[in-house]
């Protein structure tokens, strides 16, 4: 059956969609290498006859592609007319064009991750922090610059306090960025609501993370103690908590009541010898997985047959 794209099927180009007839040698296109999206140049395209496609279904989009095309599943390349309940690898064609960013590991982005869990808020496309605390809103903006390179700035603004019963002053940093969005969202679960956010254990990776985030967590919802040596941290979300807590060796007790519990982080905890770095990527993941629905024959009987696209990539990809 041979392997290509139809000629008026879409594909990902670097400066937008194009059909696959009108792909060109020296054409950037965008393709996923494992989690990640990069950039590829065409540098041979062909062309074959063939009487039969397949349009394959899936909960995100329905693409045609030659029976024999080779897809990417979680069991390895399977040809498109076998996909039928699987899942394939996929990304959202809308966020190809934004930009990236490298995150610079250390301290800064440990305290930009533990600020934004304990009061961050994380948009569908940006990142903010509304604070009464002059100085803490500063400390998130510079880790923040200091750990994306994105630019930030603070900003006074006013805000309901039930306490006051009135407006109450406070500073803003708010910075617009669809991937810094998800790349939060991935640390935290999936889910960045306060309630249900899960501890980011990318904070693991070593303990000048792990410090950066204990520091910017009790910025937002802790304190240190003027009379003992350590740290108290609040939180009603008792999973986060609790998972903290083994981390670090902590004895933890939530309230029953279901007021916001507090978990004790001694300066001694280090010397229990507990804390084991792991793994984490701090790359977001911008692969995910969509299920394939149905897998539809075509075939034409008429004169015309379809004509199929194939292309060479550098680096050297089949498409």
């Amino acid at each position: 059956m041979g392997y290509g794209l139809p000629s008026k099927q879409t594909v990902n180009a670097v400066g937008g969609r194009l059909q696959a007839r009108s792909v060109r040698v020296g054409c950037r296109l965008w393709a996923l290498d494992g989690d990640r999206t990069v950039q590829t140049v065409v540098t041979q395209v062909t062309t074959a006859k063939v009487r039969e496609v397949v349009d394959v279904v899936t909960d995100h989009v329905t693409f045609r592609v030659a029976p024999d095309q080779m897809l990417g599943t979680p069991d390895g390349w399977v040809h498109a007319r076998d996909t039928h309940g699987t899942v394939l690898a996929w990304t959202h064609a809308r966020k190809l064009c934004r930009q990236r960013l490298v995150v610079r590991p250390g301290y800064e982005p440990g305290y930009m991750i533990g600020a934004s869990c304990a009061d961050g808020t994380v948009g569908r496309n940006y990142v903010s922090l509304v604070v009464n605390d002059e100085a803490f809103a500063a400390r998130f903006a510079a880790c923040l610059t200091t750990a994306t390179g994105l630019p930030t700035r603070l900003e006074s603004v006013t805000r309901p306090s039930g306490y006051l019963q009135r407006d109450a002053p406070g500073y803003r940093v708010r910075v617009v960025s669809s991937y810094l969005a998800d790349l939060m969202r991935q640390y935290v679960g999936g889910d960045a609501h306060h309630m249900r956010q899960r501890f980011p254990r990318v904070v693991l990776r070593d303990r000048e993370t792990f410090e950066g985030f204990l520091d910017g967590y009790t910025d937002g919802d802790g304190f240190r103690s003027k009379s003992w040596r350590g740290r108290l941290l609040v939180s009603a979300n008792v999973p986060f908590l609790a998972e903290l807590a083994r981390v670090i060796g902590a004895r933890f007790t939530p309230r029953r009541d279901g007021g916001a519990s507090h978990l004790v982080v001694a300066e001694s905890w280090p010397s229990r010898g507990i804390f084991k770095p792991e793994q984490h990527a701090l790359e977001l993941r911008e692969s995910a997985w969509t299920e394939v629905r149905e897998v539809r024959l075509r075939r034409v009987e008429s004169p015309k047959p379809f004509t199929l696209h194939s292309y060479r990539l550098d680096p050297a990809r089949a498409s």
